[in-house]
């Protein structure tokens, strides 16, 4: 697959991930009435999850980990982290300075997910799925 064609896929993946985070956010916000920056870490492990799920079966399927599906999981949500921490302190941010988007923390979300979303896709690629899949 070309390059042109996972920077694609990964970005259907991360319109996922966006979806499960900023409806996972505000769901926990809004109805269970947590703490927006304490649901943030829920709602990313859910968004990292199904991104992982999407991103192995469409984006890298030609792709290989040489990992197993447990021990993949974990590297990807350490890598994911890496952007979580770009895209966590964008939020934060965010929150901070437009206090009203508190009661709204999905609008903060999507704003602080794009730049975020190169660095995950320069890590999964360059780190997890680094190696063509060899036919079994």
């Amino acid at each position: 697959m070309s390059l042109r064609r996972q920077v694609l896929m990964f970005t259907v993946g991360g319109v996922i991930g966006l979806v499960v985070d900023a409806g996972g956010v505000q769901a926990l916000v809004s109805f269970a009435h947590w703490n927006p920056y304490l649901a943030r870490i829920l709602s990313f492990l859910a968004a990292a999850t199904a991104t992982w799920l999407w991103n192995r079966r469409y984006t890298f399927a030609q792709r290989s980990s040489g990992r197993s599906l447990h021990a993949e999981w974990l590297h990807w949500i350490a890598l994911m982290s890496v952007g979580a921490v770009v895209n966590y302190g964008a939020y934060a941010a965010i929150l901070l300075a437009y206090p009203p988007l508190v009661r709204w923390p999905s609008l903060a979300v999507a704003a602080s997910s794009a730049t975020a979303a190169l660095v995950n896709f320069a890590t999964a690629r360059g780190m997890l799925f680094k190696d063509a899949k060899t036919p079994t």
